[in-house]
């Protein structure tokens, strides 16, 4: 998020696509009723007539995979109609900023693809520059560090000017070329592709618009069904350009919001749970790309913007992973890190890797692929390529037991499986991170039964282990276990959660003690810190008692900052937010470049001519406290996005692997042709042998996926449970009744749903939550299905929905497209 939970009762508009908030996010529903109390709009955007749409204000269905054809019409009708706000989409973004004059579009394509590589040559999306000075110039002397010895030293890269034309009306600045894109997407077009019927569309295109008006503010929710798609990267552009078209970045009740699955996927991404990133959000290295310290940090640190600083937050990580061995002389053990291959190392590519015989070994940490990957029936075969796995969780999971699966013989698979007990939330201290970006610290409420462990003592007992042995065994470069850190253990040798928050909070060196936050990070080793975008959040050297540091603070007084006549729901001293307990990114840009806020009602914050008030903290240099003890205010500036490179909200995206626009291409497997260009699917999406993937003419209904208030994920928490199985008892699938008649089922019978990958069984729930759509005039029908069930469970086992769903990879991600596949739907006969 953006924003956080309780923002999203300032909103004078709220539009929820791609998600069930009212299902599976309830509690976000009291702030969502407490905006429509105070006369907000409430607009809901899915395929189904979900809970929420039926408390929505306006509900718009939507055909799945089709969101970038809603938001480009969305766009054309903004800029056609003068809606964006002006002010600040000419001070506060890239809508002025010149592209190079050989950039170019044609039916689909954007300039620079190559058909044999199917990537992108990304020379002709570049902004046009002139002289040498930079965008933006820092004052912190981020560009060095201590080197190495008898290394030289390292010079910083010299940005140049960008050209911009601040009346926007050059033809090759992004706002022209953003208007001569979107001109296509008529809104009869967009109603024939996404068979939103045209009337609701163009209300709530006007509804959502209209927070375009300086002084009221429109926030996004999304989930999962934005996301998992060829495109779903582009999805989530396609709402931040809104955003900033309608200067609602920054804004309370506004920003772009993403509805987390779970209370810790925000900090699982922030800690780097993912093959491609180092914590905090730095790039993984790449062994051929920065064979060096001094490669990474001389590509990887931009020119411009609060990333400059990249060398201090890199340093400092080393420092914290390999302590006293991380020195200037040995480049801070930046050779201990591991670096990628080149290779495709996502989900996806993982497991065809083991179906290859390549990868040898798996260890999961509480996920069940089994049920919730893709293809998964094709992910369970790969399992038995392995020579070992473990499984780390509170059941045995399908996973776990991913030999007893219908279409396996146990007798023929030779994977070892190890299954280590691990305990529930509530069995173990330490802190999360929600979707708000709120870090609040856990309490253990009970100790874990029999041998359940919780994760940290597991990973330490593990981590011990192998320095052990490579200590006395060696093996392949052993330092790089050998010298790892790891004293986060309490004097009984367990894992003490308190002093890995220490070490992720970060402290000085010499002497152990914790700094303020990150603004206190140096690149010449004299710091250690574990992720500094959650520098701050564990600072009180006096007590290691998580109730006295930040993480742990509880006061819910909403207090207005001093000089301010009302609060926003900011919340300051509950728990802490990243960074430095800011609850609204780029706020800066919720005011004018004067200072003045866009709503005096809800200020975030504001210039009074001699200092700046504050209900949140301020994302920008607003001061500096000097040495006498008195402090200089920065008056105001047009940086609005300290973190881009640009200082600028991005309508341009030239980093994109598949456009520096979103466009629309039809889903991998679609029942239609694409009418907005010849291109049928995204030219750059990455598709797996083993996709399997059907036509229309063999499967033509539209299928997805989503969960259910009742259950959890892959149903391991909740199918064990006999009162949440009492309240949703089977799998089932809903279909419109008009599906039905075509098909002869009536709800209550079991039916088979199939593609080229697989059949499961179902529950028929025939409903008129869905119904046909009207596609360029032709009738396509949609059903959908939870993804909670498998045959693993001791009160419910039923089909598993991903057995259906594509190996197909979104082009920058490689995320699933889960949301929208084909499929055909029978009776079972009997």
């Amino acid at each position: 998020m953006t924003n956080h939970w309780v923002d999203i009762k300032n909103a004078d508009v709220i539009m929820a696509i791609g998600g069930n908030n009212a299902e599976n996010h309830p509690i976000s529903m009291k702030w969502v009723t407490e905006a429509k109390a105070n006369g907000a709009e409430y607009i809901v955007v899915d395929p189904r007539f979900t809970r929420s749409a039926a408390v929505a204000d306006t509900y718009g269905p939507l055909r799945s995979g089709t969101d970038i054809a809603f938001f480009g019409g969305l766009f054309n009708y903004i800029i056609e109609n003068e809606k964006y706000h002006d002010e600040y989409v000419k001070n506060y973004t890239t809508a002025s900023w010149l592209v190079s004059p050989d950039y170019g579009f044609d039916d689909g394509l954007f300039t620079g693809f190559d058909d044999a590589s199917g990537k992108y040559d990304k020379a002709t999306w570049i902004y046009q520059t002139e002289g040498e000075a930079p965008w933006d110039t820092s004052e912190t002397g981020a560009f060095s560090w201590v080197n190495a010895p008898n290394t030289p030293a390292f010079t910083p890269p010299t940005p140049k000017t960008p050209l911009k034309d601040p009346t926007l009306q050059d033809p090759n600045c992004v706002f022209q070329l953003m208007k001569k894109h979107y001109e296509r997407y008529t809104p009869e077009l967009c109603s024939q592709i996404s068979g939103m019927p045209l009337d609701r569309m163009m209300e709530i295109w006007e509804t959502f618009a209209s927070t375009g008006e300086p002084g009221k503010a429109g926030t996004i929710l999304y989930a999962m069904g934005m996301t998992q798609h060829t495109y779903g990267s582009q999805n989530v552009r396609a709402m931040a350009i809104t955003q900033l078209l309608l200067g609602n970045m920054g804004m309370a009740g506004g920003g772009v919001n993403a509805l987390r699955g779970e209370s810790n996927v925000q900090g699982s991404t922030d800690m780097a749970m993912l093959f491609h990133i180092i914590p905090a959000y730095m790039a993984t290295p790449v062994a051929g790309t920065h064979p060096s310290l001094r490669d990474y940090l001389e590509k990887e640190t931009p020119t411009g913007g609060y990333w400059t600083n990249k060398p201090k937050f890199l340093i400092s990580l080393l420092k914290e992973m390999y302590g006293e061995y991380a020195t200037a002389a040995n480049d801070y053990a930046y050779d201990m890190l591991p670096k990628l291959n080149g290779k495709n190392h996502s989900h996806i590519a993982m497991f065809e890797a083991m179906n290859e015989g390549i990868v040898k070994g798996l260890f999961l940490w509480g996920q069940n692929p089994a049920v919730g990957g893709p293809n998964c029936s094709m992910e369970r075969k790969a399992m038995e390529q392995l020579d070992w796995m473990v499984a780390v969780d509170m059941w045995e999971t399908e996973t776990a037991a991913f030999w007893k699966a219908p279409t396996i013989e146990p007798s023929e698979v030779n994977t070892e499986v190890f299954l280590l007990p691990a305990a529930a939330a509530y069995e173990k201290a330490g802190s999360i991170a929600n979707s708000g970006r709120w870090i609040q610290w856990r309490w253990k409420a009970v100790e874990p039964p029999g041998e359940a462990k919780d994760d940290a003592e597991i990973a330490t007992e593990i981590a011990l282990e192998l320095q052990r042995l490579y200590a006395e065994e060696g093996g392949a470069l052993p330092e790089q276990l050998t010298k790892l850190t790891w004293d986060y253990v309490d004097e009984a040798g367990k894992a003490d959660p308190t002093k890995i928050a220490r070490a992720i909070n970060g402290y000085t060196v010499a002497d152990n003690k914790l700094v303020a936050n990150f603004t206190k990070l140096a690149a010449d080793g004299s710091t250690a810190c574990g992720n500094w975008i959650y520098s701050g959040y564990w600072n009180n050297e006096d007590s290691m008692e998580p109730a006295d540091q930040p993480t742990g603070a509880r006061d819910n007084a909403d207090n207005a900052g001093e000089g301010l006549a009302a609060p926003i729901g900011s919340y300051l001293g509950w728990s802490f937010a990243w960074p430095v307990n800011r609850r609204i990114i780029y706020n800066r840009a919720s005011a004018d470049p004067a200072g003045k806020p866009w709503n005096p009602d809800k200020v975030v914050v504001e210039w009074d001519g001699a200092k700046w008030l504050r209900n949140d903290v301020p994302d920008f240099g607003y001061k500096k406290d000097l040495p006498d003890g008195t402090t200089l205010w920065t008056p105001p500036g047009t940086t609005a996005f300290i973190m881009q490179p640009e200082g600028a909200g991005r309508l341009w995206a030239p980093g994109m692997a598949d456009g520096p626009f979103p466009e629309h291409y039809e889903p991998y497997e679609s029942p239609t042709t694409n009418t907005m260009s010849a291109q049928q699917n995204d030219p750059a999406v990455v598709v797996w042998e083993s996709a399997s993937l059907g036509s229309k003419e063999q499967f033509p209904i539209v299928m997805t996926t989503y969960r259910l208030t009742e259950h959890w994920q892959t149903g391991q928490m909740t199918r064990n449970l006999p009162w949440l199985v009492e309240t949703m008892p089977k799998m089932f699938i809903e279909l419109s009744p008009e599906l039905a008649d075509e098909k002869g089922l009536v709800s209550g019978d079991n039916v088979i749903i199939s593609n080229n990958r697989g059949a499961i069984k179902a529950y028929a729930l025939v409903t008129s939550r869905f119904k046909p759509f009207d596609i360029n005039g032709e009738i396509i029908h949609q059903i959908g299905a939870p993804w909670h069930w498998g045959y693993s469970g001791s009160c419910s086992i039923g089909g598993i929905a991903n057995d259906l769903t594509p190996n197909v990879g979104d082009a920058n991600t490689m995320i699933p497209e889960y949301k929208a596949f084909l499929v055909d739907i029978r009776k079972e006969e009997v």
